[in-house]
Order: structure tokens, then C-alpha cells, then sequence
């Protein structure tokens, strides 16, 4: 009897255990799943409108407690997103969109991750988009709203898209400001140093030159050229005879000896819309600072390093295609700020012949570059007749 009623203990204590046991299990796996349900909710908690509860208070407040820190988190995420919208980039310094959040958590000793919604500003349409630009089709269907290539030897246009439309550059400007630096004989030793009158006041772009760094006039030409450095390009037009004024004068001037009659600019880096031209007068400026050994060595570079002063830096080029064996590129530079999209010229033997290409406001990070290789494909096949926007039914504006 007693061996019978021990047992029934065992039995009932066992149980017992067990569902202690279980309900920790479940409290901690109520927890942990806390995490990533907040995560996946928090867009929404912020825009539909909350159900009436028929539970207590206690949940009641809860809700109101979520809502608040949900609340406060948006907040912080759109002032971020309107901080980054709000300032111009050159080309090629890396860009944040704050579309979305990663949230990570642990769960039975897993890690996990879920992806939360934030708040998010477009970025401002480019100058080709607010004219419809992007509108005009092309055999290709290139991403860039401005295309032209041209046989290098004897200038015949082998594909235009918009060829004569003027629009914003960006750091395309930089080869104008390298030549503008060579023609001025200036010594190439001669040590520069980056002030605050070389930081951009226009978009707010950081750089990686700080106030106070020192280099040669030939590193920073290197670095203006490769890495697209705004401050390098900045620096070099304050140590021009006649300062900053008389660079942009000469910018200018050669442009216009250049017959690049719808060219104009307003600075040496290309950080402002105002610096304009066409594609057709950008294949005269290409044309013409392929003639410079040190332009084409130094835009080509994969990668270079400088001492400042204070440390040494490693820049890597903005064009990822010079990384790539299947290309012989001559020249090239890239360019970006909001109102000119994503821009690139080169000079480029393709199939036995030297051309000069030109791709402007080109729509998505790497579009530029696909459209460069569709291009290449295109002409490695020999191509069709010629393709002009007016073929297309375009007014090769």
C-alpha cells in the first residue's frame, strides 16, 4: 500500500516538474519572440489605427508604451533619412538610403534577424528627369538619359541619345580642372594644404582630406582624377596664379578655345548644377585631355596612397571597370550629384577601334556601367546602321 502510494507521488511530482517546466519554456520563447514581432509591427503601429481591446488595462498601456517608443524611433529615422536626402554627393562617395532596418535577436541560442520598414525620402528627381529626358527610347533601352559614342579617329558619331541636351555634370569637371593645373606649368612638387576654404559648402560632402592635410600638387591631382577627392580639386584651384577666380576664368576660357560652346562652370570640383555641358562638348574635352600622358595615367589607377602629414591614405578608383582585364580604357572619369545622375566618359579601344563614350544621368549606382558594357557588346557586334535619337524618333535634343 505505502510502495503504491509512493509511486502515485512520484508520478504526481514528475508532473508537476514538468509543467513548470513547460510554462518557463514558454515565457522565455514569449520573450525572445517579443524581439522580432515589435520589429515586423513598428510601420505598422505607426500608421493604422489601433483596434479596441476588449482586454484590461494592463494591455491597454502596454500598447500605449510600444506606440510611444515606436513613435520616437520613426522620429529619429526620419530626420536621419531627410539629413542624407538633403545633402549632394559627388560621385563616388558612398551613399546611405535609409529604406530599411536590420533587427537582430536570439532565439534557442540561434541568432535571427528580421527587417524593419523606416522612415524614407526619395531623392530629388535629376535635371534630365524633370525635362523627360529618361523618356526617349533607344535601341539599347540604356538607364542613361544621355548617351553618345564617337569613332576617336575620325569623329563619326556612332550612337547618340540626346546628344545636344545641356545638363549638369558633376566631378566630369575634374578633367577640365586637371588640365587647366598642367597648362599652368605649376611645380608638380610644390606642396598644397587643404584649408577650410577647400571644404564644400554647397552639398555638405565629407572627404577624407581633413584641414590641415599637406601633399604634392601632383598627389592631389592624382587623387582629384582616380578618387574623385573634391578637396584635392578644391586645393589645387586656390594655389592658381589669380586664386580660385582666375582657375574658374581659365576653366572657361578653355572650354571656349575647346569650341565647347554650351560648356560653363562654376568650380573646380563639380559639386553644383551650374556646371553644364553637353555630350557632344564633353567628347571635345575628352579628346583633348587624352593628350595629357599624366590625365590618362593618373584617372586610370586602380589604386593609390598619400601621406598627409598626419597618416597615410589608400583611395581606390571610382570606375570599377578599370579593375576589369576585359577593357582597355585610355581615360575616363565618373561624376555624381543629385541633379546630374549618374555620369561617366572614357576613351576605350573596343574591337581594334579607339571611341570616346559619354553617359550622362544615368539612373541607379551601377547602371552607368551596364550601359557602358551594353555598348561594347553592341559594337563588338559590329552594331546596326548607326543609332541617333532622331533615328529613334527622338529630336536628338
Amino acid at each position: 500500500m505505502k510502495t503504491d502510494m509512493f509511486s502515485s507521488l512520484k508520478v504526481i511530482h514528475g508532473v508537476a516538474i514538468s509543467t513548470a517546466l513547460s510554462v518557463a519554456a514558454s515565457l522565455v520563447f514569449t520573450a525572445a519572440l517579443a524581439v522580432p514581432v515589435a520589429a515586423f509591427a513598428a510601420s505598422a503601429t505607426t500608421t493604422a489605427p489601433a483596434r479596441s481591446p476588449k482586454s484590461g488595462k494592463s494591455r491597454k498601456s502596454t500598447s500605449t508604451a510600444a506606440k510611444t517608443t515606436t513613435s520616437s524611433k520613426a522620429a529619429k529615422s526620419s530626420k536621419a533619412a531627410r539629413t542624407v536626402a538633403a545633402k549632394g554627393e559627388d560621385h563616388d562617395t558612398p551613399r546611405v538610403t535609409p529604406k530599411k532596418h536590420r533587427v537582430s535577436y536570439s532565439m534557442n541560442g540561434r541568432r535571427h534577424s528580421a527587417v524593419r520598414k523606416v522612415a524614407f525620402e526619395p531623392r530629388q528627381p535629376s535635371v534630365g528627369q524633370a525635362f523627360g529626358l529618361h523618356e526617349t527610347p533607344d535601341a539599347l533601352m540604356l538607364r542613361s538619359s544621355v548617351a553618345y559614342v564617337v569613332d576617336q579617329n575620325s569623329s563619326e558619331p556612332l550612337f547618340d541619345k540626346n546628344s545636344r541636351a545641356v545638363v549638369p555634370i558633376a566631378s566630369i569637371s575634374k578633367l577640365m580642372t586637371a588640365m587647366v593645373v598642367l597648362d599652368s606649368k605649376a611645380p608638380m612638387t610644390e606642396q598644397i594644404e587643404v584649408t577650410d576654404e577647400d571644404r564644400d559648402y554647397e552639398k555638405n560632402t565629407g572627404s577624407r582630406l581633413s584641414v590641415g592635410s599637406v601633399l604634392s600638387r601632383e598627389d592631389m591631382l592624382h587623387i582629384a582624377l582616380m578618387a574623385s577627392e573634391n578637396r584635392a580639386a578644391a586645393a589645387l584651384s586656390r594655389y592658381y596664379p589669380g586664386g580660385r577666380p582666375g582657375f574658374i576664368a581659365a576653366m572657361n576660357a578653355k572650354a571656349k578655345a575647346l569650341g565647347m560652346s554650351d560648356t560653363h562652370f562654376e568650380n573646380s570640383t563639380g559639386l553644383t548644377s551650374q556646371n553644364v555641358s553637353s555630350a557632344r562638348d564633353l567628347v571635345k574635352m575628352v579628346n583633348a585631355a587624352y593628350q595629357y600622358p599624366m590625365i590618362r595615367r593618373f584617372s586610370t589607377d586602380r589604386s593609390y596612397e598619400v601621406y598627409t602629414g598626419k597618416r597615410s591614405l589608400a583611395y581606390n578608383s571610382t570606375n570599377a571597370l578599370v579593375r576589369n582585364p576585359t577593357w582597355d580604357i585610355g581615360l575616363q572619369k565618373t561624376g555624381f550629384i543629385n541633379e546630374a545622375g549618374e555620369c561617366l566618359v572614357m576613351q576605350a579601344t573596343i574591337d581594334g577601334r579607339p571611341v570616346i563614350m559619354v553617359l550622362l544621368d544615368s539612373a541607379g549606382k551601377y547602371s552607368r556601367f551596364a550601359d557602358a558594357a551594353r555598348l561594347r557588346t553592341w559594337l563588338d557586334n559590329g552594331g546596326d546602321a548607326h543609332i541617333t535619337s532622331a533615328d529613334n524618333g527622338g529630336s536628338g535634343t
